[in-house]
């Protein structure tokens, strides 16, 4: 079967674990190329191994190589400010861009949410690993809503789980997910916070999302919840609700205070979650790592599948 090649920029966490998530459950893509600026980090040494073309010279060693001419697809997984100067290059190469930063250039994407339709985009960003797994609950809620005034999560990862890229883009990560939260969820307004936790053993990916709806019944929320859950698991299979979804009716009585909102009364659901990772790169407690990959593995994948389609048809 004709696959697609890619490469990877970025020899990190996120990086190394999308390069193994590639060579095992890929349909339409084959690994290429392994970028990376440090000679001596792990994801190059492993890539080789594994009989991968590497360079750490960054894009410009990237592109200087020959298997560069047979990449079509390329994901980012460095950081925001890399990522800008990286796209103008791959823009003006005509290379497809899959965004593991919260750079935001692209539209973004969650699979569960809007999987197909930024596929043509040259640029498709992956909001943060945090917005991949708690976004899709927030959306569940408001499609069943009149009015979704507000949304924030809580996503915790275990702080090796959390490399130098992750923790360069704390920022970015809040300000990205918040802006994902309203324009992706259908918050009116969005809160997004990250914890890196120490914890030994390290503990597995845990994130709370709380969401202020009106028009909405609780076995409505709940049916959607339920829903948009299988079609997370679909590609994170250890994607799962940790307890039941809680309720609080917030009366016209004692209302909340949202910025730019007000004082606001309606229905506030809060949703535990608990992503297990796959275990390809490092063990099931970095589930940050596995629905960031595995999200942007499946929308490459559909990418190519119809470049494919549409090279067969010419």
């Amino acid at each position: 079967m004709k696959k697609v090649k890619c490469a990877i920029i970025g020899s990190g966490n996120i990086g190394s674990d999308l390069m193994i998530k590639i060579m095992r459950t890929s349909e339409h893509l084959e690994m290429g190329v392994m970028v990376g600026i440090d000679p001596a980090s792990d994801g190059l040494a492993r890539a080789a191994r594994l009989g991968i073309a590497t360079t750490h010279e960054g894009i410009e060693g990237l592109r200087a190589m020959p298997e560069y001419a047979d990449v079509q697809v390329v994901f980012d997984a460095t950081s925001a400010k890399a990522h800008i100067a990286n796209n103008e290059i791959l823009q003006r190469d005509g290379k497809k861009v899959i965004d593991l930063t919260p750079a935001a250039i692209g539209p973004f994407t969650i699979p569960a949410i809007n999987g197909d339709e930024n596929l043509s985009e040259p640029n498709v960003n992956m909001v943060t690993c945090g917005g991949q797994a708690t976004i899709p609950m927030v959306h569940a809620v408001a499609r069943v809503s009149k009015r979704t005034l507000y949304g924030e999560i809580v996503a915790s990862i275990s702080s090796k789980s959390a490399g130098p890229g992750t923790r360069a883009n704390i920022d970015e990560f809040t300000e990205t997910t918040s802006k994902a939260i309203e324009q992706l969820g259908g918050a009116e307004r969005g809160k997004a916070i990250i914890i890196l936790n120490p914890a030994e053993p390290p503990l597995i990916m845990r994130d709370t999302v709380i969401v202020l709806s009106q028009g909405a019944t609780q076995e409505a929320i709940e049916a959607s919840v339920a829903d948009m859950a299988k079609s997370v698991q679909a590609y994170v299979p250890g994607y799962r609700l940790k307890q039941k979804v809680q309720f609080e009716v917030i009366g016209d009585n004692a209302p909340v205070r949202v910025p730019g909102l007000g004082e606001v009364s309606g229905l506030k659901t809060t949703i535990f979650l608990e992503v297990e990772g796959a275990a390809h790169y490092l063990p099931a407690y970095a589930g940050n790592l596995d629905i960031m990959t595995s999200a942007a593995l499946v929308s490459a994948d559909r990418w190519a599948a119809q470049t494919i389609a549409a090279e067969a048809a010419q």
